[in-house]
């Protein structure tokens, strides 16, 4: 199961920039960046305490967007990972995001296209409960994943903002792995047992939902060197809790200090009532979770 989707989304991805690369030239506009950020301090006999660290973040991302007379086909790829090691302590996974974007429209009026809007994301390497312990996964490749197909419309205005909505959008998560699923992770329906504690069915590793989704974005140069993205994502499922709404909103300033090397602060907030978390008074449930990165790197601009 997991090599089919693995295969799948390097056909979907390939497809795209063989596309791009076969077409006219003239239809097609790409660009990306690779780049290692990190932060780095060491401390050797240090009289008030602490312990050296090392941070690391690599990041991949690339665009290939399309545009001909009245339709569009717009291409995001997004790779990101990140470690960070304390002393001798074992590496501890700070970031980890592997997310497809592909959106096609067709022109209503000059500023707005009916759209078919597709997403998928999940991410790469075993990630853990650092306070808890560094043994157990919470979450894997696969587990979760998400699949969005949606029809909707865009409204793009300029080249700084735009937003889709997708009034008819069907959601799947994935949880491949059979333990995260047994619990019942990532809101998937979990194992039952029987009285003696033996399992008599497995967790299910796919759960399906359908309903609205929102998604705007926007992307501009606030000052010299300096750009802001920004993007804001909403999802309500009529089949089950609509007025919990799902929530993911991403933000990012990037600082260009020369043509290689930059600075950038990330911040990411995430709601969904599908997802429990233990907090430090050992009570479980959905929290708002918040994630704040600063990083200063190498970077190299692909076309």
């Amino acid at each position: 199961m997991k090599k089919n989707i693995i295969i799948l989304i390097i056909i979907v991805f390939t497809t795209t920039i063989v596309t791009a690369q076969t077409d006219t030239v003239k239809y097609w506009k790409t660009d990306g960046r690779v780049g290692f950020n990190f932060a780095q301090g060491y401390l050797s006999n240090w009289a008030a305490g602490g312990t050296s660290s090392l941070n690391t973040q690599g990041y991949l991302q690339y665009k290939a967007n399309y545009a001909k007379e009245n339709a569009k086909w717009d291409n995001s790829f997004d790779f990101l990972l990140g470690y960070s090691i304390f002393g001798d302590e074992k590496p501890m996974k700070t970031d980890d995001r592997l997310e497809l974007n592909s959106l096609y429209g067709l022109k209503i009026t000059d500023k707005l296209f009916s759209s078919l809007a597709f997403s998928f994301k999940t991410q790469t390497n075993d990630g853990f409960d650092y306070k808890v312990d560094s043994t157990t996964p919470i979450s894997k490749l696969f587990s979760p994943a998400y699949v969005t197909l949606g029809i909707g419309a865009e409204w793009s205005p300029n080249k700084i903002f735009s937003v889709n909505i997708a009034p008819f959008t069907a959601r799947g998560t994935f949880v491949i792995d059979q333990a995260l699923a047994d619990k019942g992770a990532y809101g998937v329906r979990p194992a039952k047992f029987d009285s003696n504690g033996v399992k008599i069915e497995d967790g299910q590793n796919f759960r399906f939902e359908f309903g609205g989704k929102l998604l705007a974005k926007i992307n501009m140069d606030i000052a010299k060197n300096v750009n802001f993205q920004s993007k804001f994502e909403l999802f309500s499922d009529y089949l089950k809790n609509p007025q919990n709404v799902d929530v993911d909103w991403q933000n990012q300033f990037t600082m260009k200090i020369n043509s290689w090397l930059n600075a950038s602060i990330m911040a990411q907030l995430i709601y969904d009532d599908d997802i429990n978390i233990t907090d430090k008074d050992g009570k479980t449930g959905p929290r708002t979770q918040f994630k704040e990165m600063f990083s200063l790197g190498l970077s190299y601009i692909l076309k």
